[in-house]
Formats: C-alpha cells, sequence, structure tokens
C-alpha cells in the first residue's frame, strides 16, 4: 500500500474514532441533567457530578500529554484510553449513591479524556500541510453527536432513562475498535526543541483566559439545556432535536471554517463568535417558550463551538514545537473544557436551585461569553492568513 492510500485509510479511522467519541458526549452531555434527576439527585448535587466530568479534563489529558510527548506514543495512549474507559465505565450500570456515582464518573472519564487531545495531534500531524481538511475530519464527530442527540432522545422519551447505559456502553466499544487500527508507530521529536520550554507568552494567555470563560459560558448549556427545555414544557425527544439543529449548523460551519480563517483570521472570528454566544445566551434566558427563537439560539451554534473550536484548534497547533504539541492541545482541554467547564457547570447548579434561578443562570452565562470577547482584543495583532496569531 502506498503512502497516499495508508494516510487515506488512517484518516477513515481517525474520522471513525471522532464519530464515536463525540456520539458519547451526545449521549452524555445533553441527558446526564435528566438521567441523574430520575435517580433522584437533586439539582446541586446535579450540578457537582456534571462538574466532574469536565474536571476530569483538568487533570487527565496533562498527564497523558507529558507521556505521549516523552514517548512518541500517541496512538497507543488513545487505545489503552480507549479500553481503560470502556471497562470502568461499566461501574456506570449500578445504581449507586452519590459518593459512589461521583466516584465511577471520576474513574471512567479520566480515562475517556485523556483521548482528544491525542486524537487532535495525530489528525494534524497525519494531515500535514493540509490542515485545512481538519474540519472535515473532525465533522464525523459533530454528525456521532448528531445522529446519537436525536436516537437517544426518542430512546429516553420511549424506555425511560435507564436506557443511558446501555448505549453509551456500545460507543465505548465502537471507539476501542476504531482506534486499535490506527498506526502504533512513534512519533519522533527532536531532542533539544528549538522552544525547548512551553512559554506563556501574552497571545497564549489571553487566548486561554479567553477559550476558560467561554466553556465556563456553556455551563447551563452542557449541563441543564434538556433539564430547562422540559421545565418550559418541551418533550427529551423535541430537546433531542434542538441539540441536533445545533449541531448540523456546527458541521457546516467546520466546513466553511478553513475559507472564513484563510480570509479574515483567527483574531476577528474569536471577537465574532463570541460575541454571538453573549447573545445566544441571552436568547435562552428570555425567549425559550419561543420555537424560533430558540432555534435561531441553536444556529449560533455554529459559532458558539464550530467556528471557535476550528480557530482554537489551529491556533494550538501553530503556537507549540511538534515536541510539544501534545501539552499543547492538553493545555487548552484542560483550561478550557476541564476547568472553564468544571466552574460553568457546578456554578449553574448553583444559581439553578430549584429552577427559578435558571434565567439568572443563562445571563452569567452571557456575561461570561461577553468578558470573553474582551479577552481577545488583548492578544497581539494577526495576520489575516489562518492560525497566525
Amino acid at each position: 500500500m502506498n503512502q497516499t492510500a495508508q494516510v487515506s485509510t488512517q484518516l477513515r479511522w481517525i474520522s471513525a474514532c471522532y464519530f464515536f467519541f463525540f456520539a458519547i458526549l451526545g449521549v452524555m452531555v445533553p441527558y446526564l441533567g435528566v438521567f441523574f434527576e430520575n435517580r433522584g439527585f437533586n439539582p446541586q448535587e446535579i450540578g457537582f457530578l456534571l462538574a466532574i466530568l469536565m474536571a476530569t479534563r483538568i487533570v487527565a489529558p496533562n498527564i497523558w500529554a507529558m507521556v505521549a510527548d516523552k514517548t512518541g506514543m500517541r496512538a497507543q495512549l488513545v487505545k489503552w484510553g480507549a479500553a481503560a474507559a470502556a471497562v470502568s465505565y461499566l461501574t456506570f450500570f449500578y445504581n449507586g449513591s452519590f459518593t459512589y456515582l461521583a466516584i465511577s464518573l471520576t474513574i471512567y472519564t479520566f480515562f475517556w479524556n485523556a483521548i482528544l487531545a491525542q486524537l487532535e495531534v495525530i489528525t494534524l500531524e497525519t494531515l500535514g500541510e493540509n490542515t485545512s481538511r481538519y474540519g472535515a475530519i473532525r465533522s464525523f464527530g459533530s454528525l456521532g453527536y448528531l445522529v446519537f442527540v436525536v436516537g437517544v432522545g426518542f430512546a429516553i422519551s420511549a424506555w425511560g432513562t435507564e436506557v443511558l447505559p446501555y448505549v453509551g456502553m456500545a460507543l465505548f466499544i465502537g471507539l476501542l475498535l476504531s482506534a486499535l487500527p490506527l498506526p502504533s508507530d512513534k512519533v519522533v521529536t527532536k531532542k533539544r526543541a528549538e522552544t525547548p520550554k512551553l512559554v506563556l507568552d501574552k497571545a497564549l494567555f489571553w487566548f486561554l483566559l479567553s477559550a476558560t470563560l467561554l466553556q465556563m459560558s456553556a455551563g447551563p448549556f452542557y449541563g441543564f439545556f434538556v433539564l430547562y427545555l422540559k421545565q418550559s414544557g418541551y418533550s427529551e425527544a423535541v430537546a433531542g432535536i434542538y441539540v441536533a439543529f445545533g449541531v448540523l449548523a456546527e458541521i457546516l460551519m467546520f466546513m466553511l471554517a478553513p475559507r472564513l480563517l484563510g480570509r479574515y483570521g483567527v483574531n476577528r472570528l474569536l471577537i465574532v463568535s463570541l460575541g454571538f454566544t453573549a447573545v445566544r445566551w441571552l436568547l435562552m434566558a428570555f425567549f425559550v417558550e419561543s420555537y424560533l427563537l430558540l432555534g435561531v439560539s441553536q444556529l449560533l451554534h455554529a459559532f458558539t463551538f464550530g467556528l471557535v473550536h476550528a480557530a482554537s484548534i489551529q491556533f494550538v497547533h501553530r503556537h507549540f514545537d511538534i515536541s510539544h504539541r501534545s501539552k499543547g492541545q492538553a493545555l487548552y482541554a484542560s483550561l478550557s473544557f476541564g476547568v472553564g467547564g468544571a466552574l460553568g457547570t457546578w456554578l449553574c447548579g448553583m444559581i439553578w436551585g430549584d429552577g427559578s434561578g435558571a434565567s439568572l443562570a443563562w445571563v452569567v452565562a452571557s456575561v461570561c461569553a461577553f468578558i470573553a470577547m474582551l479577552a481577545i482584543f488583548f492578544i497581539p495583532g494577526s495576520d489575516k492568513r489562518t492560525g497566525e496569531v
């Protein structure tokens, strides 16, 4: 098999990994709140449990990244992480106490959250100079999320929330089977990189602060969106359709992102996207009863996640030397999705209360997104070409 065919085959398996990884997110993130509610937990306990899902991203990616950058065994770590996550996920089937579930979530998400940063690096290094194709590869993850967020919404309506662990287990097995064919060749890194140490320069500082604030703002969406729609009179199936609508917009944006990044650059697109995100959360706070405006808010997911993520991955990839790329992606994931996601979800649970604080939680989210937008203005000016910040 020639090199072009090998790369093409590897990209297909990488696409499958993205599909199953984000399909798991499509099952766990929107519906875990409902799942925990039906197991008898209150909003504060739900917020804490969901924060664990995010908090393990603070530690896990960095630990695995240090191993990956030192050994070059990135594909192997994806395989080991998928296998360990699948095995430890079995604990989720038992209807245990709050403490039991907290421990269960901590263990299996520690392995699961170690996978994505390595997968991002493998993808970009496999693409080489063709990094503009990243959006097309990553869109398979969005497709997995789309399919399962709709399907599980209908499944819960038909069979109840206890269907969740069975679907999740099938997807973890799918992720493992997709990771196994990835080549196990070690990545050769320099003994002495041009940038031997990770340097927290001004651009990286403001970028990471903005990314963290953005994920804090997403706390109500990732943790309580389906519950919020249920409280507003929507069914789980309808809520799943709205989530899917947002993911569809995200997929389309991934297709457009390379052209937009090449024309406008990272800074401008982040400012626009974060501004739209602040507006989006205000629509959620005050117009959830409107089918039309709820749809508009979900359409803005193209900016909240799609364009922001495409720009951010390019920024991190270009900002770090090859010997530090796993650590760079891990740093981005741990601070934004980890610290930001955990704080946002926990804070939302505290504000939410019995549901009376729901609107306030969305307003706080909007403020966080607005501050995240302001942080981008402090990043030194960038060239209009993709990712040169």
